[in-house]
């Protein structure tokens, strides 16, 4: 769950800034080395690369069906990656970044992460991470380390130069005390197992699976070839969207290992939260797992997508159930969503012809309520470059909230008798309806798409500057039936 949730966060931003104007692309992929994958491999009697050919193919299938629109999907075994992360080492080495000492101390193989002793603790005689649980053990070899202790001040810096380079601010906080209380030069190769891309200088030695796997971000773009169109186009990246747990790698080394060969930083570093169980992250380890693949089979994709963007505070650890999806679908997406596209319909299929109706001029009531769109466009778009899901998502619940008022207030099939205002409410109705499936297209885009089609409006003429026009539909223009999109589900206690 936890990885569908990171996937359907940066699509919902993918979708966001397409529809915006915006040439966009989305990454995804598979980081597939490391001794966590070399021994997952070994467990199952399998080669480490037909073991991640069979991982990888899990993880390009559940991207399909999420739906999400990524550009390129990258694995950190294909000639590309491994190509990039040489060229990114050889730069470092001939810099002087990078020397050849011994390294001993803790190391987490699940983790893929070095440890100082005040970060372990042990528990039931087990030597454990204090911040992810995860075991550690005490290796010592020789080993390449990069100066990461160099650039404890330059990262200070560019923090302070970049202000909005992390987020959300608490995650910024965190960052900024780690590096302040000292930075130790990092482990940068292994010699202990041999899954992974060579030392070119040295090939006893793997290149550590961290720098090894934030390359990927460079890769994708054809890196070295910096005079490439997508190198040019896309780098530096605008955000990195990730997980708390790897917060340190993306917001410490990563930037220190770019600053160190001469490359720029990712624009914006976002880590979200954990998803939970009760008080508890999910993972197989613990059995508390929440299967997407079940949920969207029971209850559809866009439910899943919408309940995981709205109610997990982004940014913050979210606690998920069955129980709080299916209230979720019940109170936002069938009784005010669904019900208000619903109703609308019906009422033009049996007052105007299932035609756009022409309006007559717009009373109070109709301007403040589409002019809620103009006043507030320039706040959505500030929520959209600064990730700040809630809050958009917030604006799209209470107009759904406001619209299905109007219809209320407006009593349409008391106006039969007065076929201007009768049709003037619909048209109002309609474009609230055309308006609102527009923002909700990057979080439910198939069932939005379901909507915006009985207008016409196909997903490549998705604007969403025109939800600043309050005649956008043309009257006389047939629209189609709409099926239910939503169903109640009964609640049993």
């Amino acid at each position: 769950m936890g990885h569908a949730y990171s996937s359907i966060i940066a699509d919902f931003f993918a979708r966001l800034k397409r529809i915006q104007g915006f040439n966009v692309f989305f990454l995804t992929g598979t980081d597939e080395h490391g001794q966590k994958i070399q021994r997952a491999a070994e467990k199952k009697g399998m080669d480490p690369l037909l073991f991640c050919n069979e991982i990888s193919k899990t993880f390009r299938d559940l991207a399909k069906k999420l739906n999400l629109s990524n550009t390129d999907f990258i694995r950190t075994t294909e000639s590309r990656h491994s190509k990039s992360v040489i060229n990114l080492w050889n730069i470092l080495e001939k810099k002087g970044e990078i020397y050849l000492s011994k390294y001993s101390g803790w190391y987490s193989v699940s983790d893929e992460a070095f440890y100082n002793e005040d970060e372990i603790e042990e528990i039931n005689g087990k030597k454990l991470s204090k911040s992810s649980g995860s075991p550690v053990e005490w290796i010592e070899e020789e080993s390449y380390f990069f100066k990461l202790s160099k650039w404890q001040n330059n990262l200070l810096k560019f923090y302070s130069d970049n202000p909005n380079f992390i987020l959300p601010e608490s995650r910024k906080n965190e960052v900024i005390s780690f590096v302040k209380s000292g930075l130790k030069d990092l482990s940068v190769s292994r010699k202990s197992f041999s899954w992974g891309i060579k030392v070119p200088s040295n090939k006893e030695h793997v290149i550590y699976v961290w720098l090894d796997a934030l390359t990927n971000y460079l890769s994708a773009l054809n890196y070295p070839n910096e005079k490439d169109d997508l190198y040019k186009n896309f780098w530096p990246a605008n955000v990195h969207l990730i997980g708390k747990d790897i917060l340190r790698f993306h917001a410490i080394y990563w930037p220190a290992f770019l600053l160190a060969a001469d490359l720029k930083p990712p624009q914006r570093v976002y880590g979200h939260g954990w998803i939970l169980s009760g008080e508890e992250k999910m993972s197989k380890s613990k059995g508390n797992i929440l299967d997407p693949l079940e949920i969207i089979e029971t209850y559809g994709l866009d439910p899943l997508r919408y309940y995981l963007i709205k109610e997990v505070s982004f940014g913050n650890d979210g606690n998920i159930s069955k129980k709080k999806l299916e209230n979720c679908i019940n109170s936002d997406l069938a009784n005010n969503y669904g019900n208000f596209c619903q109703r609308v319909i019906s009422f033009a299929e049996k007052n105007t012809q299932l035609k756009i109706p022409i309006k007559d001029k717009f009373n109070n009531e109709d301007i403040n309520l589409l002019n809620n769109f103009k006043s507030n466009y320039k706040k959505l778009i500030e929520y959209s470059n600064y990730q700040n899901v809630n809050a958009y998502i917030d604006f799209i619940v209470n107009q759904l909230f406001k619209s299905n008022k109007y219809f209320n207030d407006q009593e349409p099939w008391k106006k039969k008798n007065d076929t201007k205002r009768l049709n003037t409410i619909v048209y109002v109705s309609l474009e609230l309806i055309r308006k609102t499936s527009i923002l909700l297209y990057p979080i439910i885009p198939e069932t939005s798409l379901k909507v915006l089609s009985i207008f016409g409006i196909s997903e490549d003429e998705i604007s969403f500057e025109s939800i600043l026009d309050n005649d956008f539909l043309t009257p006389n223009i047939e629209i189609n039936t709409l099926d239910i999109l939503f169903k109640k589900i009964e609640i049993k206690d």
